[in-house]
């Protein structure tokens, strides 16, 4: 087990993870013999966007991890894009899976943190005993929606912004980081959006984080089908996922599969609806006793 180093203001345990060169900050809480979870953020987010997930999956004797993943974590920070490939980002998962002694968990990912887990629940399936997704669906759904669906083709045409080094940081810090704050809308709380911004806002921590998108390949979604107990979680007011691709994601799912839609609820869906999250996570549990 890695060492602790502190505890976080939420009461978390957070510990250095080294792998090879990369020091990763993991955030962990609940009973050592608990069902374990490993919650995976996204972009433009770190691991706090789980606290209340967390707090509430605790509270139900479970064992949560949390890491700032590659890019997020200051230690874990390569400088050349390609060290950004989704099979880095899965490898850190499993890496840090080692280093708390874990052989399987429940996996749980949201936004870039869902495809890392659509990720490995295909790759690695010995290590996951199941997969919750919320936000972003199989990605080999969602290449089909960017190829066929006129609307996701619009609702992605952020993707050429962030993947031009320079101009995107330069677009997304000025003026105070207008348009990064912009990003949040109304679904995450201001303070939560000004520890963000201070974390994107350290040198080489956009840029970082960017570089998932700059490193996608056209396999990042040549993903065979998933073949673990699946929920994939799809809020109807998400700006970046239509519905084209959210009801396609099942097909590529050959397990156990709940598709939940959640109403009014924006893309950020960790912070606006934490209680259907727990939910669903509970549920993926309590099918796996």
């Amino acid at each position: 087990m890695p060492e602790t180093v502190a505890c976080d203001s939420a009461g978390f345990e957070s510990t250095a993870v080294t792998l090879g060169d990369l020091t990763f900050d993991v955030r962990s809480a609940g009973p050592n013999d608990g069902p374990p979870i490993v919650l995976l953020h996204g972009f433009p987010q770190t691991s706090r966007c789980w606290n209340a997930v967390a707090e509430e999956l605790v509270r139900n004797g479970m064992r949560v991890l949390l890491p700032d993943q590659r890019g997020y974590s200051p230690g874990a920070r390569p400088t050349a894009v390609m060290d950004y490939r989704i099979d880095h980002l899965r490898a850190d998962v499993l890496g840090i899976l080692d280093a708390f002694d874990v052989h399987d968990a429940h996996i749980v990912g949201h936004d870039w943190g869902s495809s890392v887990a659509w990720h490995v629940a295909a790759h690695h399936p010995a290590r996951v005993r199941s997969l919750t997704a919320l936000s972003i669906p199989h990605l080999a759904a969602f290449g089909a929606a960017l190829r066929e669906d006129e609307d996701q083709k619009a609702r992605s045409t952020y993707f050429s912004l962030f993947r031009e080094a320079g101009k995107a940081e330069h677009v997304l810090l000025a003026d105070d980081a207008h348009r990064l704050r912009a990003l949040y809308g109304e679904g995450v709380a201001a303070d939560a959006v000004d520890e963000y911004v201070r974390v994107l806002r350290r040198p080489g921590a956009l840029t970082a984080t960017l570089n998932w998108y700059r490193a996608m390949t056209p396999d990042t979604g040549a993903l065979p089908p998933v073949k673990v107990p699946t929920t994939y979680i799809w809020s109807t007011d998400d700006a970046a996922v239509g519905r084209f691709a959210a009801e396609l994601c099942g097909h590529y799912v050959d397990a156990d599969y709940t598709f939940e839609v959640l109403d009014g609820v924006s893309h950020w869906i960790p912070d606006e609806a934490p209680g259907a999250v727990t939910a669903a996570i509970g549920h993926q549990v309590g099918q796996s006793r």
